[in-house]
């Protein structure tokens, strides 16, 4: 059993992602006390659509993220277009223009291993619905570094490779149905951390 308190969640989607995170942020209230990254794969080019109705409709704060910024507790902030989202060890974000890493960029390893590099055990990481195994290995860097993972049950996923291959990655501390992840999130941190 762990106790490190999390002071960061990370997490990873693709397709499906969009429904997947509303089900997932929804619950959660304003005063929710850890800052969530994510990495949400999506074409270079993209609009703010995603971050704009999920601002609309959620009581966090749902932002794109800026280099250098600290996270703030209530917040949310999400991986620009064709930027990688990268956390640094002083606890800022960072954003890259590097390589694509998994085709992709923004992708959801880069964030991950960079998470576990600076929180060790006071990281969680999520892996929700994906068409690829982006995570995979970014989910074996938060394990070796002490942090958690959870993923989306797979049957609940709109596409299941991404959550099945972080679970053939690494033994995940949680796996749980996609609409109860938000609640689960909101009890853990009124009860404590398992």
């Amino acid at each position: 059993m762990k106790n490190d308190i999390i002071q960061l969640i990370v997490i990873g989607t693709s397709q499906g992602g969009f429904q997947a995170l509303a089900k997932l942020l929804l619950p959660l209230p304003c005063d929710f006390p850890i800052p969530i990254l994510v990495v949400r794969h999506q074409g270079a080019k993209a609009n703010n659509y995603v971050v704009e109705t999920l601002n609309k409709e959620c009581q966090l704060e749902i932002n794109l993220a800026h280099d250098k910024e600290k996270p703030r507790q209530g917040c949310v902030y999400f991986a620009p277009p064709n930027q990688h989202l990268l956390i640094s060890a002083n606890g800022s974000m960072q954003l890259s223009s590097g390589k694509k890493v998994n085709f992709s960029r923004p992708a959801i390893d880069p964030l991950f291993q960079s998470a576990a590099k600076a929180l060790n055990s006071s990281l969680l990481a999520i892996v929700l619905t994906g068409a690829n195994d982006d995570g995979a290995e970014g989910v074996k860097a938060v394990k070796k570094q002490g942090g958690r993972v959870m993923v989306q049950d797979p049957e609940s996923a709109e596409a299941d490779t991404m959550p099945k291959a972080a679970m053939a990655a690494v033994e995940a501390d949680y796996v749980i149905w996609g609409d109860q992840i938000g609640p689960f999130l909101w009890q853990q941190q009124m009860d404590g951390w398992p």
